[in-house]
């Protein structure tokens, strides 16, 4: 190494440190980007926008070229739309970098329990609410992540529970009114909103938080429990449907089917059991 630096005047030594340190700010900005989206709405959408400009540039290659000019305009067109789609993303990173937060590094997820534990301690908060009447609305997160949602209410971080649930929607304390947004088996925040129901016409009875449960779980792949106030009764909400007035029983089935991790891919198996076998 010294040898070659010796034939490296100290303006070549210069610039070739600029373009170090050049390199390195960029790829720390890209690095802080993917992490500040990561667990948010935003990472679907540029999934789909990484697919479309990889059709493009394949229908490029191939010389196909109507396919080819039909998604060049659709290129122009999202390139347009992109400020108003990840507006509220956009807003959010502007914020963080006028308080200092975009460039420090996030704390990592806590990783969730079992499925079965974290559905015994929703149906033992439902029974509690529903026999006291007590409105609740609690949101589950899925694989779309929903820090976004958890950044509008009051921010808790604590180990789900069914006391813990309860006394968040106790009437009249300061964190009942609003929604609360599980993920895995911890309690990310409470008091946040959720966008209203948008895509159907819903009957005059429905109160504003199932409108609110089908709302989220219209723009994302969320579940929304809710616990009437008037009536007691309880209902789930899941792509952009509302199942209403459903027993503990069918509440129990329906959270252990729909919050149950995707089968892996027959390879990422193989690799997880190879994994197991060196750990053995």
């Amino acid at each position: 190494m010294r040898y070659l630096l010796s034939f490296l005047s100290p303006g070549d030594l210069l610039r070739v440190g600029t373009v170090g340190l050049d390199i390195l700010i960029v790829a720390y900005v890209i690095y802080r980007i993917l992490t500040f989206i990561r667990g948010t709405r935003a990472v679907a959408l540029l999934n789909g926008l990484v697919l479309l400009f990889a059709a493009a540039f394949a229908a490029t290659r191939l010389h196909l070229s109507a396919t080819s000019w039909l998604l060049q305009r659709a290129e122009v067109a999202l390139l347009v739309a992109l400020p108003i789609v990840f507006q509220p993303e956009l807003r959010r990173a502007l914020e963080q970098v006028g308080r200092g937060g975009f460039f420090v590094r996030a704390l990592p997820d806590s990783g969730p329990e079992g499925v079965s534990a974290v559905v015994a301690e929703l149906r033992k908060a439902a029974v509690v609410l529903s026999r006291n009447r007590i409105g609740a609305l609690i949101v589950l997160e899925r694989e779309t992540g929903l820090n976004d949602i958890a950044e509008t209410g009051i921010q808790i971080d604590g180990l789900l529970s069914s006391e813990l649930l309860i006394n968040i929607f106790i009437d009249k304390t300061p964190l009942h009114d609003g929604a609360v947004i599980v993920r895995g088996n911890r309690v990310l925040a409470a008091a946040c909103f959720l966008p209203l129901a948008e895509a159907q016409p819903l009957a005059p009875d429905v109160g504003g938080r199932h409108r609110a449960a089908i709302g989220i779980t219209e723009h994302c792949d969320a579940l929304a429990l809710v616990v009437s106030e008037e009536t007691g009764t309880v209902s789930l909400a899941n792509a952009g449907k509302l199942s209403r007035g459903i027993d503990m029983d069918t509440l129990v089935e329906m959270l252990e089917n729909l919050l149950q991790p995707q089968p892996q891919p027959r390879a990422s198996r193989a690799a997880a059991a190879g994994k197991g076998r060196a750990r053995g």
